[in-house]
């Protein structure tokens, strides 16, 4: 099957705008999202989308093909369809743009996962080690069925352990960390972004939610790092730490 990677880029971020632009170790953050994508060996292209004339000139100096989307998308899903628009692909990747330390092995992962029939969709998790990091609504925790297949997604603490007693400790294993890399067999991704935003998607603000709602088999794999984002200036100098200890630079 052929699978195309496309890393959503806007300008406009509330809390950093112009973060694809920010710089990392002396590169702008877009550098090291692309140079991890191109290490995929699954991927038959690589694309960014975007809709800023700077972020699009950044992408083809560093050699990759750019797309201009429209700046009225609601979310990277909507601008990852546009960008993939008329062109052959199975299966789409939708790889963060501000996740510079991108995992091309997950990335392969998930095209294989798609490939292999029975998903619509596929993700990934990671195992949460403490109790403060499974109760911040800031990150997203999901809970699986035993074949894989996501049953939610929550900035709640899930699964509620109902019987835990004040001495029992955190338990290992179970609270388990979504982390923001997608796949989306072709036909699934056009059906999603026809859809207007679900009841509980505006709830809890998780647009994977809609898929569940629309009834999409969705695998989440299991890795052991969560990676790292660049949400805010402060993550800056906590990315540039992470890419040197990672050999990157």
């Amino acid at each position: 099957m052929r699978a195309i990677g496309v890393i959503p880029a806007r300008w406009a971020s509330t809390r950093f705008p112009g973060k694809p632009l920010a710089l990392l170790c002396g590169r702008p953050l877009l550098y090291w999202v692309v140079r991890r994508a191109q290490r995929a060996r699954r991927l038959s292209d690589l694309l960014v989308a975007t809709d800023d004339d700077r972020i699009f000139a950044a992408a083809v100096a560093l050699d990759v093909e750019a797309v201009m989307t429209s700046t009225a998308h609601p979310s990277g899903t909507d601008r990852v369809a546009e960008a993939v628009r008329g062109r052959e692909a199975d299966i789409v990747i939708n790889l963060q743009g501000d996740e510079p330390l991108v995992d091309p092995e997950l990335v392969d992962h998930l095209v294989e996962t798609l490939s292999s029939g029975g998903w619509e969709m596929a993700t990934a998790a990671c195992p949460i080690e403490d109790e403060a990091t499974a109760h911040n609504p800031s990150v997203v925790k999901v809970v699986r069925a035993a074949d894989g297949a996501a049953l939610y997604f929550s900035r709640a603490m899930i699964p509620f352990w109902r019987d835990r007693g004040p001495a029992d400790p955190f338990p290992e294993g179970v609270y388990l960390r979504h982390i923001g890399l997608y796949g989306y067999r072709r036909p699934f991704l056009e059906r999603f972004v026809a859809r207007p935003p679900s009841l509980l998607e505006q709830y809890e603000k998780l647009e994977q939610l809609r898929a569940l709602e629309m009834g999409c088999r969705m695998h989440v794999a299991i890795v052991h790092h969560p990676g790292i984002g660049v949400d805010t200036p402060e993550d800056v100098a906590l990315a540039e730490a992470a890419l040197r200890a990672a050999g990157e630079t």
